[in-house]
């Protein structure tokens, strides 16, 4: 891509698609074309149409969709499932009525089987079951995966799919019902610590942020207290953090930053695989990740020592751990010439100094 093409990134507000304006416009990118979800409804057609048709954007970063955790995942599996699907099927067919140069859309590594070998190679995606789960969202991102082969191979498109690992960083949803394992368990911490410390300034100004079902800032203590007991932040002797599972579960996390510098290297230097005689084309999607994981345990713990919190974690085994063992197999994209630079602790770090702020 040249510094003057015209960029369209969908999703430009969440983790992903925010990290990805803040690498182009870093990198002297300066024609992008941004909408929020007010301004332009990915799920419909007619409105999609209309703004292809005006702007006519020569690349795409399609890093729009509707993601959760476990518990969001399992309960809106309706709309992960039907959202997700109307969002990348208009995106990628007017890339292709408009004319699109390149368009790169992004995924999760939770497409794999839930018993895939371990590290996950990309040839592993459709060949098991899925964790359940997530499997409505899983099987979103595989009908995006195959409309970007499919258009490749009947259209000769250039449309390419990246798989990420789990990611975290500056502008993660902190929601307590919806947000993923890491961002969830920062804000519950983060959150007991002020218990431990009766800090309720900090308590309230947290809550006011981003109030927990209606319970803000301006509630009584009681109220703050039993809505957060009913997420797991426990006020008693001391103060108890419930977490998910057995805490077993082993788990790879990825710097947002990191991902936004693999989604341009592979804009810039990885191209569709075309139509090749006689043989099939699959599993043309590529990995990016660390390569290396950690057990949920032992992120808290990391997060409880970065944080400063005294308290307890308890461990809830009636509740599902999900896949026990998901790790990236990096090599596609480290052989490309692309590699992951943060670690857990510092990603973290980075991560709670953005949140205090």
């Amino acid at each position: 891509m040249n510094k003057d093409a015209k960029i369209y990134v969908a999703g430009h507000k969440g983790l992903v698609g925010s990290a990805i304006v803040r690498l182009l416009e870093r990198e002297g990118y300066h024609n992008l074309v941004l909408r929020t979800s007010k301004e332009l409804d990915l799920r419909d057609s007619v409105a999609v149409a209309r703004f292809f048709k005006a702007e006519k954007p020569e690349f795409v970063f399609l890093a729009a969709a509707k993601v959760g955790g476990i518990q969001a995942n399992n309960t809106y599996r309706g709309e992960f499932l039907y959202d997700n699907v109307m969002i990348q099927n208009h995106v990628i067919h007017q890339s292709y009525l408009n004319g699109v140069t390149k368009l790169l859309f992004l995924g999760s590594t939770c497409i794999y089987p839930k018993n895939a070998e371990q590290p996950i190679k990309e040839s592993y995606l459709l060949t098991d079951v899925l964790e359940y789960t997530n499997e409505p969202y899983a099987i979103a991102k595989i009908a995006g995966i195959k409309m970007c082969e499919s258009y490749n191979l009947q259209y000769g498109t250039n449309y390419i799919s990246a798989m990420p690992t789990n990611l975290y960083g500056a502008n993660d949803n902190f929601d307590l019902e919806k947000a993923h394992v890491l961002p969830a368990l920062l804000r519950k911490i983060h959150l007991g610590k002020l218990l431990e410390n009766d800090n309720w300034d900090a308590i309230r100004k947290d809550l006011d942020r981003l109030p927990i079902q209606k319970v803000d800032g301006k509630s009584t203590e009681d109220e703050i207290i039993n809505t957060l007991k009913s997420f797991g932040v426990y006020k008693e002797d001391k103060v108890k953090v419930e977490i998910w599972g057995t805490g077993k579960p082993m788990r790879e996390f990825l710097w947002v930053e990191d991902m936004a510098e693999a989604c341009l290297f592979l804009m810039n230097h990885y191209e569709a695989p075309g139509k090749q005689s006689g043989k099939e084309v699959r599993n043309t999607h590529v990995n990016i990740g660390t390569g290396s994981d950690m057990s949920i345990a032992d992120l808290a713990k990391l997060i409880k020592e970065i944080v400063g919190f005294d308290g307890e974690f308890y461990f809830n085994t009636k509740k599902p751990d999900g896949t026990f063992r998901k790790v990236t197999d990096v090599s596609k994209i480290n052989a490309m010439g692309w590699t992951a630079k943060v670690s857990v602790k510092d990603g973290i770090q980075k991560m709670y100094n953005w949140y205090l702020s």
